[in-house]
């Protein structure tokens, strides 16, 4: 599927506010409901449209760290990718694993209940033999800028 102004519009403004109405959404970029709704329809079904979820300020919930890690593996094998990846996927606090280019191979975004937790789900990973070679691990202080959405019509200026 080929997309066009209207879609990457679409798509624009469902990431800003995935409960919009049809009709407002149909409004902002200039369609009739129905034709705004079939576009939609088909974003979905052609798998540009994943899901919607609900921004959760976790600060209110509670205190949490956020640390980011770098980690290199000891062999670069398909089968030690693969490995690392099963049993970092499986963990609940692994928000974000990025496969990098430079110095190291992951890099990985942690949100935990605190630095104990943290070390202790490092402390796990080393002891499985999962083939990190070493890891490096930066603490969040704060977070002045955080942004849900791409920049889709930067990126894609039709």
């Amino acid at each position: 599927m080929k997309l066009d102004r209207i879609d990457i519009k679409i798509l624009h403004e469902l990431q800003k506010n995935g409960r919009i109405t049809n009709v407002e959404l149909a409004e902002l970029v200039n369609l009739s409901p129905s034709p705004c709704l079939m576009r939609v329809k088909k974003l979905q079904q052609e798998g540009f449209i994943e899901g919607y979820s609900a921004q959760i300020n976790v600060s209110k919930l509670g205190q949490t760290l956020t640390v980011f890690t770098e980690v290199t593996l000891k062999n670069h094998r398909q089968i030690d990718f693969a490995r690392f990846l099963a049993v970092v996927g499986k963990i609940d606090q692994v928000i974000e694993c990025h496969l990098v280019s430079g110095g190291y191979d992951y890099l990985i975004k942690f949100v935990t209940a605190g630095i104990g937790e943290y070390q202790g789900i490092m402390e796990r990973l080393t002891d499985m033999d999962i083939g990190i070679d070493k890891y490096f691990s930066f603490v969040v202080l704060k977070s002045p800028i955080v942004k849900t959405h791409m920049p889709l019509t930067s990126l894609f200026p039709l």
